[in-house]
């Protein structure tokens, strides 16, 4: 997203470039600390989902850009921002603000960058409104809730069961009563769709999905960072709305 709002005249360095690894849990080499103190602009997630890319920018004369707080999103909130509609919004207008800023001579570029970005994030909100016609109110499970945000533009209900979301939610491991409750909840059919974090895969989302499958409930399967198959965010969010699109059809 900030190499595309860019264009040639930004240089974009990712921390994080590999998609197995949990940033919730990422100790940033001094190297990578080192890179945000060259840096003119930082983008970190916030929603203490990167606190360690926040502190480390903090301690620069970057211009700072959390994506969570562009929509009043906070700690304790659900971190997985990216998924937002108007959080991919309002962090694109922010990151070309941050560009104009640093880089005022290309200041006509940027404004164009965010034009042809925003015609695209447009399409893809078009496409969500689409969708949701037949994914309005349908209750859906997820066996952890990266994708809320967009289950949530696509007007569905999740209808993940209690105990265990709540476990998920805190990072700790469900019990056995929260994972039968799921795998009964699946079985008697009130549940429409699961939607599964292969990138979380273990034996008790493996209880889980099997419980789906015996019971015929579609899954959605996607991971919390982008699959290298897509260079750009909104192809990503995109082909995910399709996949939700084809799991109800």
């Amino acid at each position: 997203m900030a190499k595309d709002l860019g264009g040639s005249n930004v240089e974009v360095t990712n921390i994080m470039t590999k998609t197995n690894v949990e940033a919730h849990d990422y100790e940033p080499t001094s190297q990578d600390v080192a890179k945000f103190g060259t840096a003119k602009v930082a983008v970190v997630n916030g929603a203490d989902y990167d606190p360690w890319a926040t502190k480390a920018a903090q301690s620069t004369k970057a211009t700072l850009v959390t994506a969570a707080e562009t929509a009043g999103i906070k700690e304790g909130d659900n971190p997985h921002v990216w998924f937002s509609a108007k959080v991919r919004s309002n962090t694109a207008d922010a990151i070309t603000a941050a560009y104009q800023k640093a880089d005022p001579s290309h200041k006509d570029d940027y404004a164009k960058f965010n034009k042809d970005w925003h015609a695209k994030e447009d399409q893809l909100e078009s496409k969500i409104k689409d969708t949701s016609s037949t994914t309005e109110n349908l209750p859906y499970a997820a066996t952890e809730s990266v994708a809320w945000y967009l289950a949530d533009d696509l007007k569905m209900t999740d209808a993940t069961p209690k105990g265990y979301a709540q476990a998920s939610a805190n990072e700790s491991e469900p019990t056995p009563a929260d994972i039968k409750d799921f795998r009964d909840t699946l079985k008697v059919g009130s549940i429409k769709m699961l939607v599964f974090n292969s990138q979380e895969a273990n034996s008790t989302t493996d209880q889980i999905t099997g419980a789906a499958k015996d019971a015929n409930v579609p899954i959605v399967e996607l991971t919390e960072q982008m699959p290298k198959q897509y260079t750009n965010l909104l192809d990503w969010m995109s082909a995910l709305v399709d996949q939700f699109a084809a799991a109800v059809k």
